[in-house]
Order: structure tokens, then sequence, then C-alpha cells
């Protein structure tokens, strides 16, 4: 059973930078698209950003609010994916969950919760002042 531990959250002031960090527990990932989630109280669980299998900058979709903010990698040796934040907002805040689907598809990457087969348990970020 494929698990995924994310890291990283914390607390920030308004216009800081977290990086997010997602591995998977026993398993590499190259074989697993990724997508960053993140779920604020009150509110549904929205996709931040996802990648697929290969890591390919091409292959990267973010959500209209993080656009130009926030940036999703991978380590070349597939272990670790990561979620860059920059600039962040007061509204960014929410737990963030990162989440794997195993993939045959080279190019396939996509920011629908109901793609994903694998959860972490999430990290929180804060950003206040």
């Amino acid at each position: 059973q494929l698990q995924l531990v994310e890291s990283g959250g914390g607390l920030v002031q308004p216009g800081g930078s977290l990086r997010l960090s997602c591995a998977a527990s026993g398993f590499t990932l190259d074989n697993y698209a990724i997508g960053w989630f993140r779920q604020a109280p009150g509110k549904e669980r929205e996709g931040v950003s996802c990648i697929n299998r290969g890591g390919h900058a091409e292959y990267t979709k973010y959500a209209d609010a993080v656009q130009g903010r926030f940036t999703i990698s991978r380590d070349s040796a597939q272990r670790t994916v990561y979620l860059q934040m920059n600039s962040l907002k007061p509204e960014d805040t929410a737990v963030y969950y990162c989440a794997a689907v195993y993939s045959t598809v080279t190019t396939y990457y996509s920011l629908a919760d109901t793609t994903y087969d694998y959860w972490g348990q999430g990290t929180q970020v804060t950003v206040s002042s």
C-alpha cells in the first residue's frame, strides 16, 4: 500500500514562502502522477497543482488562484514531489494534501481529486501576520 507523507507546512507571514514536500513511504513515485490539493475550514477541497509521472514542466497545471506564485516539481530520483509556494496570502491558509495515481500514460496529469487513489494526511499552512 502506497503511503504519502507531506511535510513543510507551518506559519508564515503574508508575502512569505514555504516549500511543501510529498514523499512515498517504501516506494518511489516514478509511475505516479501527483496532485496537490488544499482544504480551508468550511470550504470544499480544491486542486492546487499537478504534475505528470515524468516531472515535465509542460505537463503541469495550476489553479488560477496560485498561478505564478506556486511551482510544482519532482526530484530526479522520483522520491519526492515539491510545491514551492511564494508570495503567500492569507487566503492560501489551508490543510495541504498530496495525492498520487498510478499512470501508464507518461503525459497524464489532472487537478480532479476523483482521479487520485492515494492521499497523504495533510500539512497545515497558515498565512497570517
